[in-house]
C-alpha cells in the first residue's frame, strides 16, 4: 500500500465514523514531516475518541498498518495519529479553525478522494 492509498483508507475510514469535511493533503515536496495530511472534524469529545479508534482498528486490521505515534488527548479537541507517510488529524471544529492549520498549505495540494458511500 503506497502513502496515497494509505491516506485515503483513512479518510474513508473517518467517513464512515461520521467524520465532517473530511480533507487530504499531498505534502510531498512541501513538508518534511509526511507525504499526506488527512484532517476532519470530529463533532464532540466522544465522537472524536470514536474516529480514532475506528481509523487506528480498521486500518491495522485490514491493512496490516499502526501508527508509529498516537496523540490521544480527546479533551484537547485535536488528536493526531502518525503513519510517518500519512499524518491524521482530527479536530474540533472551533480548534479546526482557530488553528488553520490547512491554511499553511496551498489550495493546489488538496486531493481529490471519492467516498466509497457516497452517490456517484
Amino acid at each position: 500500500m503506497n502513502s496515497k492509498e494509505l491516506a485515503c483508507a483513512c479518510a474513508q475510514v473517518a467517513s464512515d465514523a461520521k467524520a465532517a469535511d473530511i480533507a487530504i493533503y499531498d505534502l510531498r515536496g512541501t513538508s518534511s514531516l509526511t507525504d499526506y495530511a488527512v484532517v476532519c472534524t470530529a463533532t464532540s469529545v466522544p465522537h472524536l475518541r470514536a474516529i480514532l479508534g475506528d481509523v487506528d482498528k480498521e486500518i491495522a486490521e485490514q491493512h496490516n498498518v499502526l501508527p508509529v505515534y498516537a496523540e490521544r488527548t480527546p479533551n484537547a479537541l485535536w488528536s493526531v495519529l502518525d503513519y510517518i507517510d500519512v499524518m491524521v488529524h482530527v479536530m474540533a471544529a472551533e480548534v479546526r479553525e482557530f488553528y488553520a492549520l490547512e491554511s499553511i498549505w496551498r489550495p493546489e495540494n488538496r486531493i481529490e478522494w471519492h467516498d466509497a458511500d457516497e452517490q456517484p
